[in-house]
């Protein structure tokens, strides 16, 4: 704080050298104090009250000859030319970082040296400049003094107010790009875009060595070491580590509120990026393609997540079992094994899941929803895999293979299944007989045939029951003579697939 009013004064003292004072205010010098004759403030030098009093006039006779922009004060006439020169006299020591003002630099060198000498009074809390401790002043206060005349919006700090009008309301965009002439309202986000250009990464995580190119990047992805949640949602009590998770939990979950709908099938969202998304459901776009194997995805997010399964990186760690996961929502979801919470329920029929995805499939049940056409032979699907898994029955891409015997399936759950033919895994076991399977539908078959003798499934045509829905559909084609698999090299037709398969 002293070295800011040495600043003022120093600042004061170059204004007062080039202000022309009457024969009767140079009358004044021996006077101690001068007084606002509008809000009665008062200043130890003339040359500070004439300064003050502009506040008030809105008078400001110092004029940028490059742009015509009018400042109070000689030396912020000074600091804005830099903007047109883009002169950076002020030079760190440390890291060579340049700045066109002193104070900026003053500033920087704390990211350096970690000083805060700024402190609340009320909680304590330290920060590294005054500014900041003002704005957080506010949040004990509850005051937010700065109003935007056009809408009526407040801000916490001026440099918000100031921002926000340039680039809601005047559309003025200074700053601009000289590799691609895009324009920016901000000079800080002229600075954050050019690193599009020059791939430049100057924050690194200590923990993992990842960088970013910008700060708060860094900030939200050391949470993922952390696994700091510090915003809370006051009506449910659950915790997130962003804030805007938090506004979008809030919206999408408690109000129920759906403001963004899709003009080509009605349905409704609670989040922009969501309908975003959801429209490349119609439209088939996916402009993200992996170089390593050429698949395409519609989002960014999928691409980095499917990468994973080349590289085997798997981020995410369970503080409970030390499990590891590629994604975040797979560890979330893990979780729940250990606490058997299940927060999402069914208002329906009251069912409750552990994921709000699993109770969106759910519902489908009691809707008949099928979201999701094949646009090979029109057939819906109410989950977009299924449709996934339904397709491939057209191309014939079976992209799970096994590194044992070299055979390939259209499904990772095939696999799965077929891996345990050679490694003899049945991880399945009766609770009745003991007995022991290798896939959780034939134990589930075994107890229905053998222990409680149930034959749910019935044809309405003969009557005849069957304790399998499978074997229920391979009878229908006795009465319907449907023959759905066909030998492509004899044209002939079957039944069943392992009557194909034997033929």
């Amino acid at each position: 704080m002293e070295n800011e009013l040495r600043r003022s004064e120093v600042e004061c003292k170059k204004e007062s050298e080039k202000i022309d004072f009457s024969d009767e205010e140079k009358n004044e010098k021996g006077k101690t104090s001068f007084d606002c004759d509008i809000c009665g403030k008062s200043f130890s030098q003339k040359a500070k009250l004439v300064i003050h009093e502009r506040t008030h006039t809105g008078e400001k006779p110092y004029h940028c000859e490059i742009c015509d922009k009018s400042f109070s004060r000689n030396d912020h006439l000074t600091r804005h030319k830099h903007v047109h020169t883009g002169e950076k006299p002020y030079q760190c020591d440390i890291c060579d970082k340049s700045f066109s003002q002193t104070d900026h630099l003053t500033k920087h060198i704390r990211i350096h040296t970690g000083e805060k000498p700024y402190h609340c009074d009320i909680c304590g809390i330290s920060f590294s400049t005054c500014s900041v401790l003002a704005t957080h002043r506010h949040f004990h206060t509850g005051g937010i003094p700065y109003s935007c005349e056009f809408c009526g919006k407040s801000f916490s700090r001026n440099g918000h107010l100031t921002r926000h009008k340039s680039s809601v309301h005047t559309g003025e965009a200074p700053y601009h790009c000289e590799i691609c002439d895009k324009s920016f309202s901000r000079n800080d986000n002229l600075t954050m875009h050019r690193r599009v250009h020059t791939g430049e990464k100057p924050y690194h995580c200590e923990i993992c060595g990842k960088s970013f190119s910008r700060n708060e990047c860094l900030t939200k992805h050391k949470q993922v070491h952390t696994g700091e949640k510090p915003y809370h949602c006051e009506i449910c009590g659950k915790s997130f580590s962003r804030n805007e998770c938090l506004t979008k939990h809030k919206s999408g979950v408690h109000t129920g509120e759906k403001p963004y709908h899709c003009e080509i099938c009605g349905k409704s969202f609670s989040r922009n990026e969501c309908l975003t998304k959801h429209k490349q459901v119609h439209t088939g776009e996916k402009p993200y393609h992996c170089e390593i194997c050429g698949k395409s995805f519609s989002q960014n997010d999928s691409l980095i997540m499917h990468k994973r399964v080349h590289t085997g990186e798997k981020p995410y760690h369970c503080d409970i079992c030390d499990k590891s996961f590629s994604q975040n929502d797979s560890l979330i979801k893990h979780k729940h094994v250990h606490t058997g919470e299940k927060p999402y329920h069914c208002e329906i029929c009251g069912k409750s899941f552990s994921r709000n995805d699993s109770l969106t499939k759910h519902k489908r049940v009691h809707t008949g929803e099928v979201p999701y056409h094949c646009e090979i032979c029109g057939k819906s699907f109410s989950l977009n895999h299924s449709l996934t898994k339904h397709r491939r029955v057209h191309t014939g891409e079976k992209p799970y293979h096994c590194d044992i015997c070299d055979k390939s399936f259209s499904r990772s759950y095939s696999l799965t299944t077929h891996i345990r033919i050679h490694t003899g895994e049945k991880p399945y076991h009766c609770d009745i007989c003991g007995k022991s399977f290798s896939q959780n539908e034939h134990i589930t078959r075994h107890k229905i045939s053998v222990h409680t003798g149930e034959v749910p499934y019935h044809c309405e045509i003969c009557g005849k029951s069957f304790s399998r829905n499978d074997t229920l559909t391979q009878h229908k084609r006795v009465h319907t003579g449907e023959k759905p698999y066909h030998c492509d090299i004899s044209g002939k037709s079957f039944s069943q697939n392992s009557q194909l398969l034997n033929h």
